[in-house]
């Protein structure tokens, strides 16, 4: 046996003997569920040959009988639920023979190299990691190939009895890495089928598989018991569960050892590099498209341009831009196209939640077509909320109601600020809807105190009175932006109260959008997003993003900038077909101390017009 060493003598053994531990409790389990009904038995054939005559011996027989029946019911009910309920099973694009020939015969070739078993099938999945699943259990032969919740479930070789694990491939290795170093990396993850085809290994596997889909069925209503009793089975063997695995891991390495050894070093450093590209891809260039229904629709094809970018702009990466003239290893698939765009689609259901399919609120969209269709509806969408909320914060306190409305309670106003002067070329500006595409508001004209129509908010959808904004500026511009968060003291309270603004409404637009998906999606085990993206930002934090996006709104349309593409950064903002990547301490400087100066010379030199209006989507 190829590759056998005294790691792989003293690794089996070992996680064979931890197998067994995890299977002895089992075994306590079965004989604590017995063990009442073997105490029934004896008193009942004591009772009857006439040894346990009188009381209270009957009576207790009674009670010992029943505490057995109810004992057995509730531990048949266990036990079926753990035999019968579905292990979780990674959300991955299968793949089939036809669709990857080359792939398939590298994999078969490396497992007669060990002398393993091949893995029944292999899958992709949108991650940097690659694994082997057992799919063989019973539910899942039930299931078929039924998709569940939208994803594709188990179908094929690899849910018959006794079948080989299933190898999951993370998609980004295959077009990052070049065939050789596939192949290295592959080899000690399917090494591991040799430990896994033991009997006493995959019942081990199994029964805690078991007990955890039963923690999942226990989070149901009425269910609680089942869910307590599988936590105290896995708590019992969690120890013995984790050794044996260290053991099968440790045993699949040294195997392995004898194949492609020293590339494989090398290889490894490949899925660092990989790792964090596929990061930065999915945190900064996916996450803003999914966030406005698009998907970018070739992921994984982008993270071979992150990557490229990052060994330009790194000196230690240089070296690995020299790879690049090898064979990739998505040659080993029939249409890497088509697997891109599939794993993409998963991607943004793992990561955020998307539907499962395309739709005309979800629709795909190309690299090419990204700066347009994001970059730029993003920045439109965020200068909108902007103004939005500085609406709702301009309306001064002390103005005179309509006799019809009672007073509700008003949102505090902006902090008093020294009066400003105009900019020297400000102009008369159009009213708000005068704006091609700007977002519904109070109309303001430039000066006197005209009342317009409105709403209370606290009033039930009453009519209220709405008087202008204090600020004087009538519409959605940057100068009116400039002069609310201006503040000679430093301390930005105007500021604060718009980022608190601003977080309240996008909270709330986030809690409407998941209330109409919540009917689509499933609970339990099978809740997406499964990992999201979305860290949590302060308050300024947003602030700053949003100015940032009506800058760079106003950039576009008074300075013929233009949105692009960075693809480690995501969106960017092209002045004269070269990034601006000065602007962020600028707005920083807005934000968090109420110094507009630093932005106003960058607007300067920009040619960048701030009491020009801004179109709004």
């Amino acid at each position: 046996m190829s590759g056998t060493g005294s790691t792989a003598e003293v690794g089996t053994p070992s996680a064979r003997s931890r197998a067994l531990a995890v299977l002895r409790v089992r075994s306590r389990a079965l004989a604590a569920v017995l063990l009442p009904a073997a105490l029934a038995v004896v008193l009942v054939a004591a009772r009857m040959t006439g040894r346990l005559a009188g009381d209270p011996w009957p009576a207790v027989t009674l009670t010992v009988c029943a505490v057995a029946a109810l004992v057995l019911l509730a531990g048949g009910i266990f036990g079926a639920v753990v035999l019968r309920a579905r292990p979780a099973v990674t959300p991955t694009v299968p793949l089939s023979e036809a669709a990857a020939p080359d792939l398939y015969r590298l994999v078969r070739d490396l497992a007669d190299r060990m002398d393993v078993p091949a893995p029944s099938a292999i899958a992709l999945t949108p991650d940097c990691d690659s694994w082997l699943e057992d799919r063989a259990h019973a539910a899942h032969r039930r299931a078929g190939a039924r998709a569940s919740g939208g994803i594709a479930g188990p179908a094929g070789p690899e849910s018959e009895p006794g079948a080989a694990p299933v190898l999951v491939i993370g998609s980004p290795f295959l077009w990052w890495m070049r065939v050789a170093e596939l192949r290295a990396v592959l080899a000690p993850v399917v090494a591991g089928t040799g430990p896994s085809a033991h009997p006493d290994i995959a019942d081990a596997r199994g029964f805690v598989r078991g007990l955890d889909a039963a923690v999942d069925v226990g989070s149901r209503p009425g269910l609680g018991w089942i869910a307590h009793c599988a936590r105290l089975l896995l708590r019992l063997c969690r120890t013995d569960a984790a050794e044996m695995e260290r053991g099968v891991a440790a045993a699949a390495a040294d195997r392995a050892q004898g194949v492609d050894y020293g590339l494989r070093i090398v290889a490894q450093e490949q899925v660092g590099l990989a790792y964090a590209g596929w990061d930065r891809l999915l945190t900064r260039v996916a996450l803003p498209a999914w966030r406005m229904g698009r998907w970018p629709a070739h992921l994984d094809a982008g993270v071979v341009s992150a990557l490229t970018e990052l060994s330009r702009r790194d000196r230690l990466a240089d070296e690995f831009t020299s790879r690049l003239g090898e064979r990739p290893a998505c040659d080993l698939l029939e249409q890497p196209g088509a697997v891109d765009e599939a794993t993409s689609l998963l991607a943004a259901r793992l990561f955020h939640g998307g539907p499962a399919e395309a739709g005309p609120d979800w629709s795909p969209v190309d690299w090419a077509a990204y700066p347009e269709e994001v970059v730029d509806r993003k920045w439109r969408t965020e200068a909108a909320r902007l103004h939005t909320a500085l609406d709702a914060l301009s309306v001064p306190a002390g103005l005179p109601r309509s006799p019809a409305t009672p007073q509700t309670p008003q949102t505090p106003p902006k902090p008093p600020v020294p009066a400003r002067t105009a900019a020297p070329s400000a102009a008369p500006r159009p009213a708000p809807a005068a704006v091609s595409g700007s977002a519904p508001g109070p109309v303001t004209a430039p000066a006197g105190p005209s009342a317009g129509p409105g709403r209370d908010a606290a009033g039930g959808g009453r009519p209220a009175f709405v008087p202008p904004a204090e600020d004087g500026f009538g519409g959605p511009t940057l100068e009116r932006v400039l002069a609310y968060l201006t503040d000679p003291t430093g301390e930005a309270a105007a500021g604060d109260a718009l980022a608190g603004r601003i977080g309240g409404d996008l909270a709330r637009e986030e809690r409407a959008a998941g209330s109409a998906a919540g009917p689509g999606r499933t609970g339990g085990a099978d809740t997406l997003p499964l990992f999201p993206l979305q860290p949590p930002r302060s308050g300024r934090d947003l602030l700053a993003d949003h100015v940032t996006a009506l800058v760079c709104c106003a950039a576009v349309d008074s300075a013929g900038a233009a949105p692009g593409l960075d693809w480690l950064d995501g969106p960017v903002l092209l002045v004269g077909g070269r990034r601006r990547a000065d602007l962020a301490p600028r707005v920083l400087s807005l934000v968090e101390d109420g110094d507009p100066a630093p932005l106003r010379e960058w607007l300067a030199e920009v040619g960048v017009r701030p009491e020009k209006p801004v179109r709004l989507v």
